[in-house]
């Protein structure tokens, strides 16, 4: 036997020696509690392995189960690729759901609709060539998300609208530039404009696009001009978004895209008016027809003055007041006497409630007890000159 096997031995002993030395209450305890302890771990572990299935779906064992990149998408509300600027879902929507709509402002489509018109008359007479421009949509977007969808290579064009004192941005895209130099240079009907890809657009292409801009903002002028008189001018034109900033990007604008098809032929070309531009109008914009009136109204006037011109009041001459104790008031019987503390020769106060109309003095007409009036009326905080009006249109009305 060698000397590892004798130390094994002997350590066992010890250990055996040990046990039998405890108390058997002790060891007893120890016992329960180990069971007990096993028992609680056993059922910790079934419920994991309970849930890891129901999580995993038994695909993945007792693991987690991996959100894709899809779901992921779906949750937030981002699409892969380019931003979008329709409706959206999940966070996203919670985010841009503090931007203003332009439904507020029902005034905007009565405008652009009416630019439509215009601009249909006006490409015909500029291209001489059939030209249809439809409304594509009216959205509210944030202005660094417009220059961030924004396909490249494009135009746009800064501009200023003169007495609303701010900028205004209008975006041409690629398809209807080349549309438009082919149809002005006397391109053939019914064949694809040619597009070169990979070089900045030439001096005679941007005076071309320059002089489109400056046909559709006439247009535009014409269609504000029944709501607040503007003047668009072009301030710049750009091809880098970064050097057409006229906002901040977490600004609200309103974004108008419109359709210009020339048979075959044709593309986009998108106005954006940032909320800060158009607030001078805002007030005008929130108008659900044309012509709806906020403030004064002639008719209206007209009506109230001759319905408050025809109106009966009571008035009521006060000869004399007074404040006497409570106690004194209630002392006085019949017959007593009250003396007034005025001459007998003054001014009696001729009142509508509380508001003192004129003074005149007592005297007797017959029978009656009667007031001469010896001031004139208070002048009133408003003129009678629409009273005076009405009276004037309805002696009119009476004459006819």
């Amino acid at each position: 036997m060698s000397a590892e096997q004798v130390d094994q031995d002997a350590i066992a002993a010890e250990w055996e020696a040990s046990l039998d030395s405890e108390d058997p209450v002790e060891a007893a305890k120890a016992a329960a509690e180990n069971e007990l302890t096993g028992t609680m771990a056993e059922q910790w572990a079934a419920m994991v392995d309970d849930g890891g299935r129901d999580m995993g779906g038994g695909k993945n064992g007792g693991g987690e189960r991996v959100l894709s990149q899809e779901e992921i998408d779906n949750l937030l509300g981002f699409s892969v690729g380019e931003v979008h600027l329709d409706e959206n879902s999940g966070i996203r929507a919670i985010i841009d759901s503090a931007m203003v709509s332009y439904e507020r402002l029902p005034m905007l489509e009565i405008v652009f609709d009416r630019l439509v018109r215009l601009m249909t008359t006006s490409l015909r007479n500029f291209t001489s060539d059939n030209v249809e421009v439809s409304l594509d949509r009216i959205t509210s977007v944030r202005f660094g998300d417009y220059m961030n969808s924004i396909p490249l290579p494009a135009v746009l064009c800064v501009f200023k609208a003169e007495e609303w004192e701010n900028f205004g941005l209008a975006t041409v895209d690629s398809s209807l530039i080349y549309s438009m130099i082919d149809v002005l240079l006397g391109g053939r009907r019914g064949e694809a404009s040619l597009r070169i890809e990979g070089r900045p657009y030439t001096t005679i292409e941007t005076n071309l696009v320059k002089r489109l801009i400056e046909v559709v903002l006439t247009d535009a002028e014409q269609a504000f001009r029944p709501l607040s008189p503007v003047t668009f001018n072009i301030d710049r034109l750009e091809t880098n978004p970064r050097f057409a900033a006229i906002s901040r990007p977490a600004n609200a604008a309103i974004l108008v895209r419109l359709h210009i098809d020339m048979e075959d032929r044709g593309g986009n070309i998108e106005l954006l008016l940032p909320y800060a531009t158009i607030e001078p109008i805002r007030g005008v914009l929130m108008q659900m027809f044309m012509g709806e009136k906020f403030g004064r109204d002639p008719i209206w006037e007209s009506h109230l003055a001759t319905e408050i011109a025809q109106a009966q009041i009571a008035v009521d001459a006060v000869l004399y007041e007074s404040e006497i104790p409570l106690k004194q008031l209630m002392l006085l019987k019949v017959g007593d006497t009250l003396p007034l503390d005025m001459r007998a020769d003054a001014l009696v106060q001729v009142r509508c409630g509380d508001v003192i109309l004129t003074e005149g003095r007592m005297g007797r007409v017959g029978d009656r007890v009667a007031i001469r009036v010896t001031k004139q009326l208070r002048k009133p905080n408003t003129t009678f000159a629409m009273f005076e009006k009405a009276d004037e249109q309805t002696k009119l009305m009476e004459a006819q």
